[in-house]
């Protein structure tokens, strides 16, 4: 089931959104303003946004600007505006659609189902994989916690990703070090397990995904989540 979330300032056009979300089968949520669809959005995970431009506290293109810092949510936008400076302005900021008041609730389902559909179709495009709260999008070069981005090494992605791609299988030291950092790595393999230290700092509270065998190496432990 999809979530949702809504963000508008009109109550009556959230609940009408609420009522129409629901009956196409959607988990739907509200906010009534930017900020606050910037700090749900920090907290929990949507599948989609619809967000409307003139908000008080934040608008609604600052509070997908800011959103889109840490995630990757496709965004309807809503306005009474139909300027053309204004949807090329959303549209440079990345959004997915972007819809004039008024406006059917029917047609606006049709476009939320279609980039749904889009979104989806991108994410199995692209190679990404979800294990409890962590998502590693291989095409991007790019590790979610929760989330949220996190930053990390060269050679940590690296070995991060080598431990995903071969999860639950045992890694010997000298397997890990060949396969990362190659036939002509000269140091020891105390680099090895700085690394593995920095990643379980990363994962954060999913640390224990990372399983010490000891005088073997390492096991990246875990289950794809199906989509």
């Amino acid at each position: 089931m999809a979530k949702l979330l809504i963000a508008d300032d009109e109550e009556n056009i959230r609940q009408i959104l609420c009522k129409y979300g629901r009956f196409e089968g959607y988990e739907v949520f509200e906010a009534r303003d930017g900020m606050e669809a910037v700090e749900l959005c920090r907290k929990n995970e949507y599948d989609l946004l619809i967000m409307d431009v003139m908000m008080p506290h934040l608008d609604g293109f600052s509070a997908c600007r800011e959103i889109r810092k840490t995630k990757d949510i496709p965004v309807i936008m809503l306005s009474a505006r139909g300027e053309e400076y204004d949807k090329i302005h959303g549209f440079e900021l990345g959004i997915d659609d972007y819809v004039v008041k008024p406006f059917s609730p029917k047609e606006l389902m049709m476009r939320v189902g279609a980039v749904l559909k889009r979104s989806q179709k991108q994410t199995q495009e692209r190679d990404v994989i979800r294990i409890d709260g962590i998502t590693v999008d291989f095409t991007g070069r790019i590790v979610y916690i929760d989330g949220q981005k996190r930053d990390m090494a060269p050679k940590e992605y690296e070995l991060f990703f080598y431990l995903v791609r071969n999860r639950n299988i045992a890694l010997s030291r000298e397997k890990l070090i060949r396969e990362v950092w190659g036939y002509d790595f000269y140091g020891d393999d105390r680099t090895l397990d700085t690394h593995i230290k920095m990643l379980r700092k990363s994962l954060g509270p999913y640390s224990n995904h990372i399983v010490t065998l000891r005088g073997v190496g390492y096991r990246f432990e875990g289950e794809e989540e199906k989509p």
